[in-house]
């Protein structure tokens, strides 16, 4: 019998452990797992763990049975600033453009090593692209550009210059790359009308999803408690941007129905865990007097954060209208968690549809107080009657990362000739 040749594909990616913070990290990292099962061998291209702004070893060894190269990275904010401020070319297209620097010349020299079949680059930091862009045009290898999330629009990135660099990086990406990837079906009628010259097939869906082996661990050591008359906890469990998930009207919706003595501290609290913005957040809560209520928490491990999900009573989407053409990562462990959900995003967009499309109707406009306050009372009532809709399991299988993870490769082999 002959060897079975091996096929390669170099990943480009930031956000990888010991990075802790984003559930952005899940996406290579379920890939880079999975992908070996299905026929590729996948070689990581990081940045240097001085670049990232929180590391945590929970995920470390996950990461460690993969082949990975970490490139010198700095960040421009914390590494080359002085007295807190440094020139702005020095962080466009964002503040670890030295990761380029270091990236190049060492994916040059995998490419020569291994000799891999495909470059893969995922965003959200645009100088992943960046780097990719620049190993295709010097090394001829297919590149899949995985975007995720569209790039840009009219108001974002909000700085002018910086938004410009984008489009410049955008352009390039999807002049040179093979295929473009994306995660939701919005997303790609955004880029389909914004490149009308690009063949409609150029562009691709590959949702995001959860991992089930991680779930099935985090399971066996969790109890869901079912009382009727016991203190309702509900999660949120993730970054909150004070615009693309404001959440002012939710706090005023709680306010309002505390002040109704409708909700109490007795009755009900709300963890936003792992904010990234909790300063902020300390203001508005202070400033509507829910303290007792509404509680932040910092981040822990992942395997904490989905037994956290798994335990609680009701998990909390945030999502405004500006970003209907994405879909929350962590809406899908959401989903595998199995506890009822309240969302609070445009009912029209990629979000919404999702929870629609599982049999969730449990969802409300983030920007309007009178609805939330309505749908949330609504929503506390089926938890209390154990009667919030669930997604069924069938459908949540769907959305693994191992089946994304086949889906993935059968774009790499349709574009390396195999079936």
């Amino acid at each position: 019998m002959g060897s079975v040749m091996v096929k390669r594909v170099l990943m480009i990616a930031f956000h990888y452990p010991p990075l802790r913070g984003s559930s952005g990290i899940q996406r290579t990292l379920k890939f880079s797992k999975y992908l070996p099962e299905f026929g590729w061998e996948p070689i990581v291209l990081t940045a240097h763990p001085r670049a990232y702004p929180s590391i945590g070893n929970d995920q470390i060894e996950e990461a460690s049975n993969q082949l990975t190269h970490r490139s010198f990275a700095l960040d421009t904010s914390r590494h080359l600033s002085f007295m807190g401020r440094y020139p702005s070319f020095m962080s466009l297209p964002d503040r670890w453009v030295s990761w380029w620097f270091g990236a190049v010349p060492l994916g040059l020299y995998l490419i020569k090593k291994y000799r891999p079949d495909i470059i893969w680059s995922t965003y959200p930091i645009a100088t992943a692209h960046l780097i990719g862009l620049s190993l295709c045009r010097l090394t001829g290898v297919s590149w899949v550009a995985d975007f995720r999330d569209p790039m840009t629009d009219e108001v974002y990135p909000f700085d002018p210059l910086t938004r410009r660099t984008y489009q410049w990086i955008e352009r390039k990406t999807i002049d040179h790359c093979s295929q473009v990837v994306l995660t939701t079906p919005g997303a790609i009628k955004v880029y389909t009308e914004r490149f009308p010259q690009t063949p409609t097939s150029k562009f691709c869906l590959i949702k995001n999803g959860y991992d089930e082996e991680s779930f099935a661990t985090a399971e066996a050591g969790v109890t869901v408690e079912k009382d009727k008359n016991k203190q309702i906890v509900l999660i949120h469990s993730g970054v909150i941007y004070p615009s693309e998930r404001d959440p002012v009207p939710f706090f005023e919706a709680v306010t309002a129905l505390y002040q109704q003595g409708v909700v109490s501290p007795t009755n009900l609290k709300i963890i936003l865990r792992a904010t990234e913005h909790d300063s902020y957040l300390l203001q508005l809560i202070s400033k509507y007097g829910i303290g007792e209520i509404v509680l932040l928490a910092p981040s822990i491990s992942y395997k904490a954060a989905l037994a956290e999900m798994l335990t609680a009573d009701g998990l909390l989407i945030l999502q405004a209208s500006n970003c209907n053409n994405q879909i929350p990562a962590k809406l899908y462990e959401y989903l595998r968690a199995r506890r009822p959900i309240f969302a609070m995003t445009d009912p029209m967009g990629d979000t919404a549809m999702t929870l629609k499309n599982m049999g969730i109707n449990t969802i409300a406009p983030l920007d309007s107080k009178d609805g939330i306050m309505h749908k949330l009372l609504h929503f506390l009532e089926l938890i209390k009657e154990n009667n919030a809709p669930i997604a069924s399991m069938e459908k949540v299988l769907e959305n693994s990362r191992r089946s994304k993870s086949k889906e993935l490769t059968g774009l790499f082999n349709s574009l390396t000739g195999e079936l």
